[in-house]
């Protein structure tokens, strides 16, 4: 028995030319462009999820190690004292109480740094 695949066709084709949508050109209106530049936006998309994570974590990073600098410590040696008292603060925490919040920033660096 023959099978006429028209409206499942068509509808294939049209969810790979909306997600095409905006890309340049024939890349946003023929089909076979448009499923290769989707197929490679989605590579691209999946990669940088990951490579997202890795870049704030260098962010905030860089945030505390330059608010340990303005309080008169490293930022390896602020790191290793915090993770030997025990507080359960993350980089992301620490980076935001630096920029919102210095002063008590300062008072956690005191707390942890040996006297």
């Amino acid at each position: 028995m023959r099978v006429k695949r028209g409206v499942k066709a068509r509808r294939r084709r049209n969810k790979v030319l909306d997600r095409a949508e905006g890309y340049r050109g024939s890349g946003s209106r023929v089909f076979s462009v448009a499923k290769e530049k989707n197929d490679r936006g989605m590579v691209y998309a999946y990669r940088d999820r990951k490579v997202k994570k890795r870049e704030f974590r260098k962010l905030w990073i860089t945030r505390i190690a330059a608010a340990a600098k303005l309080n008169g410590t490293s930022y390896s040696k602020f790191i290793g004292a915090l993770t030997k008292s025990e507080i359960g603060l993350d980089r992301k925490i620490l980076s935001d109480m630096a920029i919102h919040d210095p002063e008590s920033f300062a008072k956690i660096i005191q707390q942890v740094m040996p006297k």
